[in-house]
């Protein structure tokens, strides 16, 4: 009991006493999908928190009242069965409003896969059921609209926040004549007949049925998806002439600041042909809305003069009709709860994943389709009678309405059957351990240092090995690696790897401030460093460094002990890459997408044993994986170039190394490509880390000559090294800027998606998801970046979004077309200009830093340049070591210049194109430029990009409207921008016309404006508004004052 005392009552209506009288189980259910920790306790706690804030949560029918109980809803536990579905559950089908509470919430504990959640559940913390909270209503004193304001309000409780409340204690019936004071249109009359056919099994009669639900989930964000939903379903009955379609519509729209969880909603009926498309249905639900229509579907008030057994009598005999005639009141009811925003359903103990509604189906009505569309996808459920083939009809329905949304020619692509069973079932150590038996004295390594064999490398990694495990290294430990391209380095891998544990490749360019973050952020105990980086001091408490030179000096066996039998999931190894937070994330690598990877890469690049293969970037670069692992799982050789890639040492190595293969980044390439020689022998160029140009695979083509293929990778870290690869073709890839990316790896997928995370046709651009074996496990103790980069799809596939824009061609081949967001690569590695920024904002004098990538002067690729506000004199030497100390050294900035000013746009962004630029000043590179003359550079282009010369005044006025409903800068949107993809929705974009009418239209037009509402749903545009806007106004555009 809560200790205020219960003072809110609502007067019951004719909805409410309707559904009372039914005496069906009629309640609201909302499900929240996700993962966490929350405890019952918890839950119990923050619903008794919000009781006071709703109180229409804890209702109790009194006469004919709702009168607060003070007793919050309960948490009731719900456990399923192994294998059970959630919503085959009996405690879905219990009613409220039985004289007791009429609402409360199931706490569904999620199950790992082997039993409880834990360590061992596929690898940490992985679920193979989710946690779930059914949030349940009586329909009679709640809504969908009602039930989303309670659980906000819950998960803000459990945030620790003041829940926001909800205390109106308004009905729809007096809401409706607060709305219209002067008076409501008449009800239509006869809606209710039972006339209409659904797709759904027939109910035979005899028996009350319980209610049955089917659930699929779509990818993408769906514009108009009611109107395409009722279309869909339209098509399924052609043997009738129209088909009726109820949909349910918040009142709340036409109040929006009203916070209520009471039933405040009534529907709109559409009749729609078989046949009709769904821009046509979209069209008469957009006008039945404008017009209010909804207002003449309420309940009549002289039902309430009905007693409660006369309700129960009639509603029993309009089923026993619907059922006898096999005809209902309509089609169906389709409701959409639009866009719900995952972050408001979730706190530090619970993060959800999916939100969906199990609606209901009441006497003579038809079956009940709910749609919610949240984390990128659109789910939806249908609720029917559970009768014999009920569920079969139902995935029927539902396989239209999915293929409706997301046609399956855009899902299913030939390119995408990769799946492959790999060469051989022996884990990554076995395969070395076998070659090292088959071929002990072949050579292993060679390089500055000598020849090592595959003996001598086994047993220095052995030597590793146990000094590692006789210091409790094991499966889960994560070990630094601090070394140059030597054969100690390649043992200390090994022996890392042979010990259970997951390596830490660091780069010895790196400062050692970056370095002891990276290991700190790790949990890394040990460190192995060579003795030429053993005098640094980038170990962070916790952390003990060991000599890796005097571990992997052993030319005798140990007493080896066996090696690590590493299962699929065991982490491998763990690469940090830039983040946009400022904060450098950890890429956690697992065995299984390694090993996928070594399969896919011998067979694509054709390495055996007689490859020769050079390893030429650092060890925490990703690609040098396929240089250290690739051949000696082969009986190859690894070509240690110790000396940092320049042309000189290139040079070297193409003319006396040997090697038969290169692993390098289109930069390298292009570098050998201006080199006056002809290398012999090469037979695969494997290129990756940036888009390789046309010019630059063609001149290497000519240098290495026909038989020598040039492969173009492609592959964040996120997916183990290269997932993609595409062999350059003199001829047909002639034409093009730069060279395809290819197709996927065996068992890899590549999904292109559109900003909503709708599937897109073929030829059209879309995002990189990237799905299959190689993925990583996630980041490293960043649970909000794995929700972010690591969602999952409609059919449960899990997927990196790579934030890279492809297209893919008619052979199926991938082009890739750049970047979502800001970030670039620098000399192949993947650099978040926030981080650098966030670098330089860290010295005490610099009060405010943004970076940005300018293409150089040479157009050779992008430069990272740093601007700065100072709040004293800082000279440019002193900020770039300050960058140098913190950063690697493709990170730091190529110059920063101190501003005055940092220019934004009208969108409130960072005017890069306003920024001075480096290059027109050469004395501006490498050092600070002063601040008066940088600054008045920078506000003179703010100034001058303050303004559009050529809007008018209409459309001015038409762009404030858009800005306020939509809550955005006015700057923002231009005469072409999409109002659908500002975020608008079908509400929206009514209140935004009714906008227009009211404060850019004489009165007069009003009419004629709206007249072209299908011209606003087919191009709703500024464009489009406004020039419709001056056409019923009749203003030539000339005559209109410029602003």
């Amino acid at each position: 009991m809560n200790a205020s005392t219960p003072s809110y009552t609502r007067r019951i209506g004719p909805d409410d006493w309707t559904y009372i009288g039914m005496g069906i189980p009629n309640v609201c259910q909302h499900v929240y999908e996700g993962d966490g920790d929350l405890t019952v306790e918890a839950l119990a706690a923050a619903l008794e928190k919000v009781g006071d804030a709703c109180p229409g949560t804890r209702l109790r029918r009194k006469k004919r009242a709702w009168v607060d109980s003070g007793v919050a809803p309960e948490v009731r536990v719900v456990n399923l069965e192994p294998g059970q579905d959630l919503l085959a559950h009996p405690a879905l089908q219990t009613t409220l409003n039985d004289g007791g509470a009429t609402c409360e919430v199931l706490f569904v504990p999620g199950e790992a896969a082997g039993g409880a959640v834990g360590e061992d559940a596929d690898g940490p913390g992985r679920r193979d059921r989710p946690l779930r909270l059914v949030f349940r209503g009586f329909h009679g004193i709640t809504d969908a609209r009602g039930m989303l304001v309670w659980a906000a309000d819950v998960f803000q409780a459990l945030r620790g926040e003041e829940p926001q409340g909800a205390t109106s204690t308004l009905n729809t019936g007096e809401f409706l004549q607060h709305l219209m004071p002067q008076g409501l249109p008449p009800i239509q009359r006869g809606v209710g007949k039972p006339e209409w056919t659904t797709p759904m099994a027939p109910a035979p009669r005899g028996q009350r049925y319980g209610h049955i639900w089917r659930r699929r989930t779509v990818d993408g964000i769906h514009a108009a998806v009611t109107a395409k939903v009722i279309a869909a379903v339209a098509a399924m009955t052609p043997d009738e002439p129209m088909s009726r379609f109820f949909v349910p519509v918040d009142l709340r729209r036409h109040q929006p600041d009203l916070r209520s969880t009471g039933w405040l909603s009534l529907s709109v009926n559409l009749n729609v042909e078989p046949g009709t498309g769904w821009e046509q249905v979209h069209r008469e639900l957009l006008t039945a809305l404008a017009e209010r229509r909804e207002f003449t579907l309420r309940s009549a008030p002289w039902l309430l003069r009905m007693p409660l057994p006369v309700i129960r009598f009639f509603s029993d005999g309009m089923e026993d009709t619907a059922r006898r005639k096999q005809r209902y009141m309509g089609t169906a009811f389709v409701a959409s709860m639009g866009s719900v925003d995952l972050a408001e359903y979730s706190a530090q103990s619970f993060r959800a994943s999916t939100v969906y509604i199990l609606g209901s189906s009441g006497p003579s009505a038809p079956p009940g389709i709910d749609v919610v569309e949240s984390g990128g996808r659109t789910e939806i459920v249908i609720a029917w009678r559970d009768v014999p083939g009920a569920a079969e009809r139902m995935d029927a329905v539902l396989d239209t309405i999915a293929e409706a949304l997301s046609p399956r020619a855009d899902r299913e692509q030939a390119a995408n059957r990769t799946d492959r069973e790999p060469a051989s079932s022996r884990s990554l150590l076995r395969m070395f351990r076998d070659q090292v038996e088959l071929t002990p004295d072949a050579i292993a390594l060679t390089g500055p240092q000598g020849d090592v064999s595959y003996r001598q490398l086994s047993l220095r990694a052995d030597a590793v090995t146990s000094a590692l495990r006789a210091r409790g290294v094991g499966r889960g430990d994560v070990v630094g690696l601090l070394a140059e391209r030597t054969p100690g380095a390649i043992a200390g891998i090994w022996g890392i790897l042979r010990a259970g544990a997951a390596y830490l490749p660091l780069d010895v360019q790196h400062p050692d401030a970056r370095l002891a973050d990276l290991l700190g952020d790790s949990g890394a105990r040990y460190c192995l460093v060579e003795a030429s980086q053993q005098t640094r001091e980038h170990t962070p408490a916790g952390c003990e460094p060991l000599g890796l030179d005097d571990l992997a000096a052993a030319t005798a066996a140990p007493a080896r002990e066996p090696d690590a039998d590493p299962r699929p999931d065991d982490l491998a190894y763990v690469l940090y890459t830039s983040g946009s937070t400022g904060r450098p994330k950890g890429v956690q690598v697992e065995h299984a997408a390694l090993l996928n990877y070594l399969h896919w890469g011998a067979e694509e690049f054709g390495v055996d044993a007689s490859t020769r293969l050079p390893l030429l970037t650092s060890l925490s670069f990703d690609v040098s994986g396929t240089s250290i692992f690739l051949p000696l799982i082969t009986g190859g050789t690894v070509v240690l170039v110790q000396d940092q890639p320049t042309h000189l040492t290139l040079r070297r190595m193409l003319e006396d190394s040997g090697a038969t293969m290169l692993n390098l980044t289109p930069s390298h390439l292009e570098l050998i490509g201006r080199l006056d020689i002809a290398p012999r022998g090469f037979r695969s160029i494997v290129v990756v880390g940036e888009q390789l140009r046309v010019e630059v695979a063609a001149r290497a083509q000519e240098m290495f000559g026909p038989d020598c293929r040039i492969i173009n990778e492609y592959g964040p870290t996120e997916a183990t090294i290269g997932c993609t690869a595409h062999t350059f073709d003199p001829v047909g890839d002639a034409d093009r800027a730069a060279v395809p990316i290819g197709v996927p790896a065996h068992n890899t997928q590549v999904h292109l998606l559109d900003p909503n995370r709708r599937f897109v046709p073929n030829g059209e651009v879309g995002e990189m998801y990237l799905a299959g074996v190689q993925l990583a496990r996630g980041y490293l103790g960043r649970p909000d970046l794995d929700a972010e980069r690591f969602p999952t799809l409609a059919d449960g596939t899990r997927v990196y979004r790579t934030g890279d824009l492809a297209r893919r061609l008619p052979d199926g081949t991938l082009e890739f077309l750049g970047r979502i967001d800001d970030q670039v690569k620098v000399r192949g590695h993947r650099v978040e200009p926030a981080e650098v920024a966030g670098a330089l904002e860290e010295h005490p004098r610099v009060d405010r830093a943004v970076v940005v990538a300018r293409s150089r002067a040479d157009g050779s690729g992008k430069a990272l340049y740093g601007y700065v506000l100072v709040n004293a004199e800082v000279s440019a030497e002193e900020l770039q070591a300050h960058a140098a100390r913190r950063l690697p050294a493709y990170m730091v900035p190529a110059a920063t210049l101190v501003v005055e000013e940092i220019p934004y746009s009208v969108a409130g962004k960072v005017d890069a194109r306003a920024l001075p630029d480096p290059f027109a000043d050469r004395t501006h590179t490498g050092s600070a430029a002063s601040a008066g003359s940088a600054g008045s550079v920078a506000l003179a282009a703010s100034a001058a990009s303050a303004a559009d010369p050529d809007r008018d005044a209409i459309e001015s006025q038409v762009a404030l409207i858009w800005s306020d409903v939509l809550g955005v800068d006015e700057a923002r949107i231009d005469a072409r921008t999409d109002f659908l993809q500002l975020g608008g929705d079908s509400l929206a974009l009514l209140t935004m016309l009714a906008g227009v009418c009211r404060d850019v239209l004489p009165p007069q037009t009003e009419a004629e404006f709206m007249s072209q509402l299908g011209r606003f749903i087919a191009e709703p545009t500024l464009d489009t508004v406004s020039a419709i806007a001056r056409e019923v106004s009749r203003v030539p555009v000339g005559q209109l004052q410029q602003v």
